[in-house]
């Protein structure tokens, strides 16, 4: 969802930055990049080098969260290429899911936000789960959309992202919207923008 429908990215490390501050742990913009991805269990086990503890994950996501809904009203738009793919899946029948990081409201607040609720079968958040690169989030949308995994394709922009599409069993477009081509490796097919995918990019990546 973020980085891959909208870009969200500085209204989230502004967020983190600032409820970061208050409990006196260092952030900077590479640190964000890396964790990119990560649900906040596993940014706070990365940040802190330990697992924390979950009423502190609870109080530390609460605010980080509100502060990036908020921020969100009126500030985020489709990246390009989004809007074209979303329509253009749908009309040739594939079944299609938000499967993210980040907690449920914020992924309805992002769908509502941009108005395309209607193009998704379903939004499946890892909020709760093991985080990625653990593939729980994509195994749970594949199941919900009653796919097996091999039939599916994951659209990410994060690293740990990538590595939790490869791990489901899944095949990967990655878009450079986050992180450089290289940190993308894995990917079986990697865009600047959805906007450079080729019309028949799902087709050929699902049967190459």
């Amino acid at each position: 969802m973020d980085g891959v429908l909208a870009d969200t990215g500085e209204l989230h490390f502004a967020a983190w930055s600032a409820t970061l501050a208050e409990e006196g742990i260092p952030f900077d913009w590479e640190t964000f990049r890396s964790t990119f991805g990560m649900n906040n269990t596993g940014i706070l086990t990365t940040l802190l080098g330990r697992p924390p503890d979950p009423d502190y994950v609870l109080r530390i996501s609460d605010r980080k969260e509100q502060a990036c809904r908020q921020a969100m009203r009126g500030h985020i738009q489709l990246l390009d290429g989004v809007e074209m793919w979303l329509k253009r899946l749908q009309k040739i029948g594939c079944r299609q899911a938000v499967a993210s990081s980040a907690p449920p409201e914020n992924i309805t607040a992002l769908v509502d936000e941009l108005d395309i609720g209607g193009y998704f079968d379903t939004l499946v958040s890892a909020f709760s789960m093991p985080g990625k690169p653990d593939p729980a989030v994509f195994l749970e949308a594949a199941r919900r959309l009653a796919m097996p995994p091999e039939r599916c394709i994951v659209v990410e922009d994060s690293i740990a992202g990538v590595e939790a599409a490869k791990r489901a069993g899944m095949r990967c477009i990655a878009v450079t919207n986050t992180n450089p081509r290289a940190a993308l490796a894995q990917a079986d097919m990697i865009v600047d923008s959805l906007a450079d995918l080729p019309e028949d990019a799902f087709a050929s990546i699902r049967y190459e």
